[in-house]
């Protein structure tokens, strides 16, 4: 008997979880959502991403697995399937001990540890030696990690969802037990998988108060530094990051960023662009020509995105709303792509246990 699942969301969580659902031919999988791939808008986190692996887990937490267990499958993509958008790329961490105390420092300290659970995760992971470090940083790590051209990637997801005879829709729902009867054979669905990211904070049945965005800035440019690199923190404010990562397949480079919590604000901020873009330069210099400031960037164009942060961490879980049986793939914050495959497995798992259950009833 086929099992008619609904996944709730086109995002990296919903396109994942379907993908996944999808390799078992007893499910019928529709996705529904309000944006898919293609679309740009300040409520749809996905496009906006860099997007790399930079583990962030606590060692021994449950986002550590999720990361640990996402790599393996990022690794045999970018081996396997160029098509998806995946590519290896050199990548330094730079670590200043001045950081550890900001609160920007406090969720990205396991990514900039000396001695990181990592390390035996990526590839060719070693330390930089001190003598090669910039003044005022402590200590550094170099790894080959990955990253994803999400213009390319999320498409090549809903690709790989429709060969396994996924069924996309376009739609909207006030509360989630509705999208339970959206189901593409108008049967009622056995079960709704939530990847609603920071929409679950006003969907009717889930009304979650403890989502909440954290704005990330970004500027893409054509430059090609060459490897991606991160620092723990800058001088320019506790909310404010500094990465740079060139995407796969002419993505561009993203120069980022910013971690403003509980700001919507869709609009660029230019004055915060030119800070982005004066200290990647200040620690790559190699973006531009020799000499040359800001006005050696060839810059395509300027985004923001709200990561779907949730207090208390990201919610994986069993729901029953209005009698339909719900799980809950939300809140992963900045670390979606990361933690993808991981968070996924299990939201997988919790809706076998709901199907197992249903064919255990019906015998």
């Amino acid at each position: 008997m086929a099992n008619n699942i609904v996944v709730l969301g086109a995002g990296v969580s919903g396109l994942t979880t379907a993908y996944l659902l999808s390799q078992d031919p007893a499910n019928k999988i529709t996705v529904l959502a309000k944006h898919m791939p293609g679309d740009y808008d300040i409520e749809y986190a996905s496009p906006w991403a860099g997007a790399n692996y930079m583990p962030v887990g606590k060692e021994g937490s449950a986002h550590q697995k999720w990361e640990r267990d996402t790599w393996p499958v990022l690794k045999e993509i970018a081996d396997k399937y160029p098509e998806a958008g995946i590519h290896f790329r050199g990548s330094f961490i730079y670590n200043r001990k001045k950081d550890q105390g900001s609160e920007t420092g406090r969720s990205f300290s396991e990514l900039v540890q000396p001695n990181p659970w990592y390390k035996d995760v990526v590839l060719d992971f070693k330390s930089v030696p001190s003598d090669q470090l910039l003044p005022g940083i402590n200590n550094g790590q170099e790894f080959t990690s990955v990253c994803i051209n999400t213009a390319i990637y999320l498409p090549w997801l809903v690709g790989q969802c429709l060969k396994n005879g996924a069924v996309f829709k376009r739609a909207v729902f006030k509360h989630i037990a509705d999208a339970a009867n959206a189901h593409h054979t108008g049967q009622k669905a056995d079960v709704v998988v939530n990847c609603t990211g920071l929409s679950s904070k006003t969907l009717g049945g889930v009304l979650d108060d403890k989502m909440y965005p954290a704005r990330g800035q970004i500027v893409v440019v054509r430059n090609d530094p060459g490897p991606m690199m991160s620092t723990s923190g800058t001088d320019d404010g506790e909310d404010e990051l500094l990465y740079i990562m060139t995407r796969a397949a002419g993505g561009g480079t993203i120069l980022g960023g910013s971690y403003q919590k509980n700001n919507w604000d869709a609009i660029p901020d230019m004055n915060l662009a030119n800070r982005i873009m004066k200290r990647c330069i200040e620690v790559c210099p190699n973006l531009v020509k020799k000499g040359q400031g800001i006005e050696g960037l060839d810059i395509v164009r300027h985004g923001v995105g709200l990561r779907p942060l949730r207090e208390g961490g990201t919610r994986i879980e069993k729901d029953k709303v209005g009698g339909v049986a719900i799980v809950h793939n939300y809140g992963h914050g900045g670390f979606g792509y990361q933690a993808s495959f991981g968070c996924s497995y299990s939201a997988v798992s919790l809706v076998n246990e709901i199907l197992q259950n249903k064919s255990r009833a019906k015998l």
